[in-house]
């Protein structure tokens, strides 16, 4: 009973390689459920770029409870994205590899204060509005960060709509006017995320006193999607006619077919959906769609059975799942692979297998 991601080896290792390549001082995120490798993994892949010279000097982690899946994995430096807060005061405050982010100046006299010199990212505000400092207060900090190690400015753009270069270069004159420039080599860096390749080329063209990082978590990892596929095995089937009582609830089948069981459920991810972002017509059509199925028991599953999306009989279980399959379709055998489309960044898998 297993959901598997199967990885091409060598085509997933030459898109890393392409990624690096392109991307000179890259600093690759491992976070959160590692997109779906695992962070142990993934951070054992940073080190492995290490050794092609690809860089891979420096990691960036989400949280700081993210540290231990990374830091026995990974020779060299943690960035943490998320801000620096009094409760996570602990070892990591004082430990030479960890560089903090920091966005607030309370946090800032907090870290001064603390044993020794924390290595110290200043993070300006950009139009996320998630966290960081004004124009004012990027110079405020810099002027009090007399007691951290200061390694530079941290800008965490959105998504890239075709104008985050626009944005990157009217933040660079915070950052400018905040005195980065004239502080030593380690503080005039920019550790930047969601900028892409020639935008990086032509910020670092305008702006050749200082280093920029380009952090990237998704298009490193996830970014060749055919070099992944996700399976799941037929655990069982059953015909079924129409009328028939199945599953948790004692729902009635509504015509005659199979009930399929396939391996996957909501322990895995499977059938959980985060909201999308989108807000075109045509994709909220698409949910209010989705919500006039739902109502009829009728959910499409990510599973494909006989070159098609197949809905669930029910609800996901936790472990396992049940399609149906109308009449006239090929049962797989029990035992038989079947493949899903899921998200990555919210799925778990029993065994991830790189060839």
């Amino acid at each position: 009973m297993s959901l598997v991601l199967h990885v091409d080896g060598d085509r997933w290792r030459a898109h890393l390689r392409e990624v690096a390549e392109a991307r000179p001082g890259l600093v690759p995120v491992v976070k959160g459920n590692g997109y779906g490798f695992g962070n142990g993994r993934l951070a054992r892949r940073v080190q492995w770029l290490a050794g092609q010279d690809l860089d891979g000097d420096t990691l960036a982690v989400g949280t700081y409870p993210e540290i231990d899946d990374v830091v026995r994995r990974f020779d060299g430096d943690l960035v943490v994205l998320s801000p620096w807060r009094p409760w996570d005061a602990g070892a990591a405050t004082t430990d030479d590899r960890v560089i903090h982010t920091v966005g607030r100046l309370a946090d800032l006299a907090a870290l001064s204060a603390a044993p020794g010199r924390p290595r110290v990212l200043l993070e300006r505000l950009t139009s996320m509005k998630r966290h960081g400092f004004t124009a004012r207060g990027l110079r405020e900090a810099v002027a009090a960060a007399g007691g951290v190690r200061l390694e530079g400015v941290s800008l965490h753009l959105p998504l890239d709509q075709g104008d985050n270069l626009a944005e990157a270069e009217e933040l660079m004159t915070d950052v400018v006017a905040a005195g980065f420039g004239e502080l030593d080599d380690r503080a005039a860096t920019v550790w930047v995320s969601h900028l892409a390749v020639a935008d990086l080329a032509a910020l670092a063209g305008r702006y050749p006193d200082f280093v920029f990082r380009p952090r990237v978590g998704t298009d490193l990892w996830l970014g060749d999607r055919g070099a992944l596929r996700v399976t799941a095995r037929v655990l069982d089937s059953h015909p079924v006619e129409r009328g028939e009582q199945f599953g948790y609830r004692g729902r009635a089948v509504p015509r005659t077919g199979t009930l399929v069981v396939v391996s996957g459920g909501t322990a895995h991810g499977i059938g959980l959906e985060a909201p999308t972002g989108e807000g075109s017509v045509r994709a909220r059509a698409a949910t209010l769609a989705r919500g006039g199925l739902d109502a009829l028991g009728m959910v499409k599953s990510p599973y494909t059975v006989a070159g098609k999306a197949r809905y669930f009989a029910e609800p996901p279980h936790m472990q396992a799942s049940m399609l149906f399959l109308p009449s006239g379709v090929d049962v797989p055998a029990v035992g038989d692979e079947v493949d899903v489309r899921v998200r990555f960044t919210a799925t778990t898998f029993d065994a991830v297998e790189i060839a």
